[in-house]
């Protein structure tokens, strides 16, 4: 890391899974330092709420509500923002499902199939298809939300583990084929037991207050966005 600046203004992020928890975080994050963010999840009452307490905070966002395991949902959001933009600058892919959690034997396949494609293959859509706006960008950012069980293999946590560990593979190819082409960098970040509500799914009786807010998960993903790091950045958020 060579230096950082906090000065976003200008810029255009994308936050999928943008309706709660560290996506929201991040998406207020990043507008309080001057980007304008498209916020992306299914739930469009709750992005409303995100994007207006963007806006009541002086900031600048757009929602776009869809599924993004639909086949053509990212390509049309690719279209749409292509169509008044010119380039992507930042690109945070947070938006995951944490299924059941039990013995890799008795997986239930169409649910596993179902997360893959949202964790996974929604991911390789989203660089798929936004891959041209962000080459346009000076200094184009990919910014991908992890979990330890991707790099550790925890009993249970199959599903979700392999669904991680493959993101990561994917998203670091990524970020060689394209570091000598561009100025786009890519960093994978894992924020570790943090209150939201995939955590309190996962530990039910587990006190949250005892956990760190996403606001903290997201001020250092704005604070990343704005380093000069190398590609391939790995970073667990204490």
């Amino acid at each position: 890391m060579t230096g950082s600046t906090s000065d976003l203004t200008g810029k255009l992020a994308i936050v999928t899974g943008a309706s709660r928890g560290i996506g929201a975080a991040t998406a207020e994050a990043l507008a309080a330092r001057g980007a304008h963010v498209v916020l992306t999840a299914r739930t469009a009452d709750a992005l409303e709420a995100v994007e207006e307490r963007i806006h009541a905070a002086g900031g600048s966002a757009t929602i776009a509500p869809l599924d993004l395991a639909e086949s053509d949902s990212i390509a049309r959001l690719a279209a749409a923002i292509s169509s008044r933009w010119e380039a992507l600058d930042i690109l945070v892919i947070n938006a995951a499902m944490l299924g059941s959690l039990g013995p890799v034997t008795t997986m239930d396949a169409k649910e596993f199939n179902k997360l893959l494609t949202l964790n996974l293959l929604a991911s390789q859509a989203l660089l798929a298809n936004f891959d041209p706006l962000l080459k346009r960008s000076t200094a184009g950012r990919v910014i991908a939300v992890t979990s330890s069980v991707g790099r550790n293999p925890r009993a249970f946590w199959g599903a979700y583990g392999a669904s991680k560990a493959a993101l990561e593979t994917l998203v670091g190819a990524y970020g060689e084929e394209v570091k000598n082409l561009s100025p786009i960098r890519v960093a994978i970040v894992d924020p570790g037991a943090t209150a939201t509500a995939m955590r309190a799914q996962a530990f039910p009786g587990e006190d949250p207050a005892t956990l760190k807010s996403p606001t903290v998960v997201a001020d250092r993903i704005t604070a990343l966005v704005g380093e000069d790091f190398e590609t391939g950045k790995w970073e667990r958020i204490n």
